[in-house]
């Protein structure tokens, strides 16, 4: 099997989990990984662990569904573009908990997360909870 017909199996299902059962360096084909991601975005558990340290791959991911930061390499979740990301996409509460230790002290994210869901304060780490200005945008969603 040749790339041309893995991509073509990978297109063909509609759902792309077809990824999971084809050969190893197949996994390692960024074109026929990020087809199968666009596809259906639980495909990306698939991906040879070098695409997923790959940021474009992985940004294609994110986009499909935050739960593939679980699947990322854990660089990313140090990535203040990555995790701003997903805040972006209403997903603040996800990204604040999968975020590095260091990006939950960050007061530029935390104030980015909470203002999009209050609920991801929970995440922050305990010098921010009781911030002044965070407590503020929790209090006006009230």
């Amino acid at each position: 099997m040749d790339e041309k017909e893995a991509l073509k199996i990978v297109k063909k299902y509609k759902f792309g989990w077809e990824l999971e059962n084809l050969p190893n360096k197949f996994k390692k084909d960024k074109k026929i990984v990020l087809a199968a991601v666009k596809q259906h975005f639980g495909t990306f558990e698939y991906a040879d662990k070098s695409l997923k340290k790959d940021k474009k791959v992985v940004i294609a991911a994110l986009k499909q569904h935050p739960i593939n930061l679980h699947y990322a390499d854990k660089s990313f979740r140090k990535d203040k573009k990555i995790i701003s990301l997903l805040i972006k996409k209403n997903q603040a509460r996800f990204a604040l908990n999968l975020a590095d230790e260091s990006l939950k002290k960050d007061k530029k994210i935390v104030l980015a997360a909470v203002q999009k869901d209050g609920t991801s304060l929970e995440y922050a780490d305990e010098s921010l909870k009781k911030d002044k200005d965070i407590l503020a945008i929790i209090n006006k969603k009230k």
